[in-house]
């Protein structure tokens, strides 16, 4: 008989044996591969096809993410109504979005219908038009939304701290103005789509309940186009803003302001990139970070603060973001440099470091918790060009980093002359 008056026994994060679902390959008949997991006991899938097709590639402001934008505005068969109409027949969902170098089309639909929806997404990525009319009304959209979001001090921080970092000319750095939608034409539109979706670098990911028949369906619909396998990536020349430190008024009788503090970081393929995890973790990377404790808990000067590492193909940085009354805004910074100070000095205890690897363990297991979530962590594998030891390694990392090391690691990357300070209210 169970003794319920002994508790049952509690196994720490750090203790589980992770092990990443391995995928299965597939190559179309233009050499376009096909990352698969199947897994899970829902008839539903998730199908994302990656095209490296991003701002890095755009001759004009914008143009990258309206030509994303505008895969599901018609083709020469369809409207952009019939479109969203033929989708929500089938109860699908089909989406796109556009970052630095990639812009994506994800499909979730009924693995039973996924025949009858993969049709239509060919003809989106072979057949889009960019009607003029719907390119007129995405521009007034666009611009109205930029004009709303102009007026928040968040969304202009997040615009100029990357332009200091990176530097208005890099991909990650420059931001888009009201006259760069009024430039836009279908022109520029079908341009970039022919070049880099028709005639572009592809791979996609498949995940969930699978058909028998799925490299059969794929290679029917988009083995044929004349899609090329492989990244293509464009390399620019960082060149970050001279001044440091940055005081911006947005609005004058606002009472907050927004906070970004920056610098520059390697990227995944450093050495240096595993370990951060685990010290940013400490620092700011979760609600029981140095950063929450001081400057939320203690001193109440904002409702959350966060630092992460920003995660892009080739260049990275480490930021550290929060909103705070402007009355405490420069207190906040200075918080911000004061825990900084305590790791460079100070070794971490055992017991926080034992948090902190549960914390991060723990979110790995959450990654890992059905057939999107495992698609997901391979799909940050492929495009940063890594393999299945990155994972196992990372996991090793994260169980067995001293303490010691975190603090040479904070040594040489949190010192407060190497970052960027931006102030907006």
């Amino acid at each position: 008989m169970l003794n319920r008056t002994t508790p049952p026994y509690i196994k720490d994060a750090i203790e589980f044996d992770l092990q990443l679902k391995p995928y299965e390959k597939m190559v179309l008949d233009n050499g376009v591969e096909v990352y698969a997991i199947d897994a899970g006991a829902q008839d539903v899938l998730q199908m994302e096809m990656i095209f490296y097709a991003g701002n890095s590639f755009e001759r004009s402001n914008a143009v990258a993410a309206a030509t994303s934008y505008m895969l599901k505005n018609g083709t020469s068969t369809k409207t952009a109504f019939e479109l969203n109409e033929h989708f929500e027949y089938y109860g699908a969902y089909c989406n796109r979005t556009c970052k630095h170098e990639t812009a994506s089309l994800t499909l979730h639909t009924l693995t039973k219908h996924l025949s009858a929806v993969l049709p239509v997404v060919t003809e989106m990525v072979a057949d889009s038009i960019f009607p003029e009319q719907e390119l007129a009304i995405y521009k007034q959209n666009s611009k109205q939304k930029l004009s709303v979001n102009l007026q928040k001090c968040d969304f202009v921080a997040n615009r100029l701290i990357d332009a200091y970092v990176f530097g208005e000319d890099h991909p990650y750095g420059k931001y888009i103005v009201a006259a760069d939608y009024d430039a836009l034409t279908t022109a520029q539109l079908k341009e970039h789509f022919n070049q880099y979706y028709l005639n572009g670098h592809c791979v996609i990911f498949v995940a969930g309940k699978l058909p028998g028949n799925l490299f059969d369906l794929l290679n029917t619909q988009f083995g044929k186009l004349s899609l090329k396998p492989g990244a293509l990536l464009v390399t620019k020349t960082i060149v970050p803003a001279a001044t440091k430190k940055y005081r911006v008024v947005n609005d004058s009788e606002g009472v907050q302001g927004a906070i970004r503090i920056a610098r520059d970081f390697p990227n995944r393929h450093h050495p240096d990139f595993m370990k951060m995890m685990v010290l940013n973790t400490v620092f700011g990377g979760f609600f029981g970070s140095r950063l929450m404790s001081n400057i939320r808990e203690d001193k109440g000067y904002t409702y959350g603060i966060h630092s992460y590492v920003q995660n892009h193909l080739q260049d990275s940085a480490l930021l550290i973001s929060t909103e705070a009354g402007k009355d405490v805004a420069e207190a906040t910074v200075e918080e911000v440099y004061k825990e900084m100070k305590i790791l460079r000095e100070e070794l971490i205890d055992e017991e926080e470091l034992l948090l902190v690897r549960n914390y991060l363990i723990g979110s790995i297991l959450g990654d890992l918790d059905g057939p999107f979530h495992i698609i997901g962590r391979w799909k940050n594998i492929v495009l940063n060009n890594l393999d299945e030891q990155y994972f196992y390694d990372s996991v090793k990392m994260i169980k067995t980093i001293p303490a010691e090391a975190l603090r040479e690691l904070a040594n040489k990357y949190l010192q407060p002359e190497a970052f960027y300070e931006l102030v907006v209210i």
